[in-house]
């Protein structure tokens, strides 16, 4: 989880081909409608998300009920959204990747192809709601290398419950 230009899709892919899992951006399952507005600099409200959100969760569900751990690449701003995936998925772990805004702008501006845009980083940080002491999961600083990133992910999520 984290704002746009945190790392997720590339730490999320390497962590679910490290450990074998499935994997999906959850980019994908915007509503066209819902990218042509974040693409306009708009950003999305709750009842934008909402259909993405059930879409996400769908998909987990079916992957899960196939036998298969997932690793979502989610922004996952806000807790409520988070409690709607974790209600789908029980075991979810949230990995919150962090760096400073003029780190996430820096990457953002030189992206290739992607279709938020820079002048939507600041109304995504005034969105965001850090992780709680009640969830499930941890924050990585998101400045190291994405192979220190995914050790780390790595280290905490095979760690043996207790």
């Amino acid at each position: 989880m984290g704002v746009s230009g945190s790392g997720k899709t590339t730490i999320a892919g390497r962590l679910a081909a490290e450990l074998g899992f499935a994997f999906a951006d959850a980019d994908a399952f915007h509503a066209a409608a819902s990218v042509a507005k974040m693409a306009r600099g708009e950003p999305l409200t709750d009842a934008d998300r909402e259909p993405w959100l059930r879409s996400l969760v769908a998909w987990t569900e079916v992957q899960h009920e196939a036998g298969r751990s997932t690793v979502l690449a989610c922004s996952s701003l806000k807790r409520r959204y988070r409690d709607v995936l974790s209600a789908a998925s029980p075991r979810s772990l949230f990995i919150h990747l962090t760096a400073p805004r003029a780190v996430l702008l820096e990457r953002m501006k030189h992206r290739q192809g992607h279709f938020m845009p820079a002048q939507l980083l600041d109304s995504q940080l005034t969105e965001l709601e850090p992780l709680a002491p009640d969830e499930s999961g941890f924050t990585i600083d998101a400045t190291v290398t994405p192979a220190a990133i995914v050790a780390r992910a790595i280290e905490v999520v095979t760690r043996p419950a207790g």
